[in-house]
C-alpha cells in the first residue's frame, strides 16, 4: 500500500500527500550520490586537520563546565560538539539534537565516527527540562543518548519533555521518551515560561532508505529573560530565512551551521558554507551567532579544520569578527546579555 502522510494539510504549502518538501521555491538536494562517493574516493578527501586529531582536539575541545551557571544567573549556551548545544535561559536546562555517542550512525561498527571525544557525559548533564529536536538524521538524532536522558530523567524524578517536528514523536516514544510534542512550522506552546516555536528549514529527513522526507525538518526559537535564541539545525540557503526574525521577533543569538558543505555541487541545497552561516548572520538581523555543526563528525569533503578557517575569513570579507559570530570550543560557553 502507498504511504499517505497523516499530517497532509492541502493549505500548507510544505505539505504533499506523500510527506513533506521544502520552502518555495525547491531547491534540489545533492545529486548523484554514486558520483559524490566515487570522486571523495579518488581524492582522498576529507583530509586529516592539518596538525593533525590530537593537536586538533586540543584546540578545539574542553570538558564542559555547568557549575559556573550557579554562579552566573544570566542566559548561558554551551557548545557541546556538532548540533548539540546547552541553554540555560528562564529557569530551565535545554538541550538541541542530542548526539553524544561514538559514531552518528544506526550501527556501533560502522558510520561517521566522532573525531573528538564528547565534552560532557549524559549523566554529567544537568536535569535536562526541554530537547529540541530538528529533524532525524543520525547526526541529530541518536537513541542511545535519548535513552540515556530519559533513564535519567527517571532515576532523578524528573521530566524530560520532547519537542520534535512533525512525525517523529512516535521515534522518541520508540525510545524510551514519553512525554513529546510535535510542532508544523510556525507552531509552537508555551512551557514553563519559555516560548518555543517551530521555524521552517531547508532541509531533509530520513532514517531509512524508505521514509524519505515523511517526517518534516525544521529549526527552533526559545524566548525568555528578554532573550530569543534561534537553533537552526540544518539548513541549505533559501531566501525565506529572513522571515523568521520577521515572524518570532528580534533574534538575540543564532545557532548556525557551518560544516559538512563540500562538494557544493551536491551539498549546497542541505548545508550551507561557512560564508553562507555569515549572509544569515546578517540577513536574521541576529546580535551574536555561533558556528555548529562542524569539528565533530566528517561528513563531507570539507576537512574538520576547514570550516573555522573559511568563517574567519568570510567575517573579515563582511567587515565582521568573533566578537560577532563566535566561534566556540566544544565544551565551552558563554553568557547571553538580556536584550535592553
Amino acid at each position: 500500500m502507498a504511504y499517505r502522510n497523516p499530517y497532509y494539510d492541502p493549505a500548507r504549502s510544505h505539505h504533499r500527500p506523500h510527506g513533506f518538501v521544502n520552502p518555495g521555491p525547491e531547491r534540489p538536494i545533492g545529486g548523484d550520490f554514486w558520483r559524490w562517493r566515487r570522486e571523495r574516493r579518488a581524492a582522498g578527501v576529507p583530509k586529516p586537520p592539518a596538525a593533525g586529531y590530537p593537536a586538533f582536539t586540543a584546540e578545539w575541545r574542553v570538558d564542559a563546565d555547568f557549575s559556573i551557571a550557579e554562579r552566573d544567573p544570566q542566559p548561558r549556551i554551551w557548545w557541546l560538539g556538532h548540533a548539540c548545544l546547552l541553554l540555560r535561559i528562564g529557569g530551565l536546562w535545554v538541550l538541541t539534537d542530542p548526539v553524544l555517542g561514538a559514531r552518528a550512525s544506526p550501527l556501533s561498527f560502522a558510520g561517521p565516527a566522532r573525531k573528538l571525544p564528547a565534552a560532557a557525559a549524559v549523566d554529567a548533564l544537568p536535569p535536562i527540562d526541554v530537547v529540541l529536536i530538528s529533524h532525524s538524521h543520525y547526526d541529530h538524532l541518536d537513541r542511545g543518548t535519548v535513552r540515556a536522558l530519559v533513564r535519567r530523567a527517571q532515576r532523578g524524578g524528573y521530566t524530560t519533555k520532547f519537542f520534535t517536528p512533525l512525525g517523529l514523536a512516535a521515534t522518541l516514544k520508540a525510545f524510551g521518551a514519553d512525554d513529546v510534542d510535535e510542532y508544523d512550522w510556525w507552531d509552537g506552546a508555551a512551557h514553563h515560561g519559555l516560548d518555543i516555536r517551530c521555524v521552517p528549514a531547508q532541509h531533509w529527513s530520513a532514517r531509512t532508505p524508505w521514509d524519505r522526507n515523511r517526517t518534516l525538518w525544521c529549526g527552533w526559537t526559545v524566548h525568555a529573560d528578554n532573550t530569543r535564541v534561534y537553533f537552526a539545525g540544518d539548513i541549505g540557503w533559501w531566501d525565506g530565512i529572513a522571515e523568521i526574525p520577521q515572524r518570532v521577533g528580534a533574534i538575540d543569538l543564532a545557532a548556525l551551521p557551518i560544516g559538512a558543505y563540500a562538494p557544493r555541487w551536491f551539498m549546497q541545497g542541505q548545508h550551507i558554507d561557512p560564508a553562507e552561516a555569515v549572509r544569515a548572520h546578517r540577513i536574521l538581523g541576529a546580535r551574536h551567532s555561533l558556528a555548529i555543526h562542524w569539528g565533530v563528525f566528517e561528513l563531507a569533503d570539507d576537512a574538520l579544520d576547514e570550516p573555522p578557517q573559511l568563517l574567519r575569513a568570510a567575517l573579515a570579507d563582511a567587515g565582521l569578527s568573533e566578537r560577532d559570530f563566535w566561534l566556540l570550543r566544544q565544551g565551552e560557553s558563554r553568557a547571553l546579555a538580556a536584550n535592553p
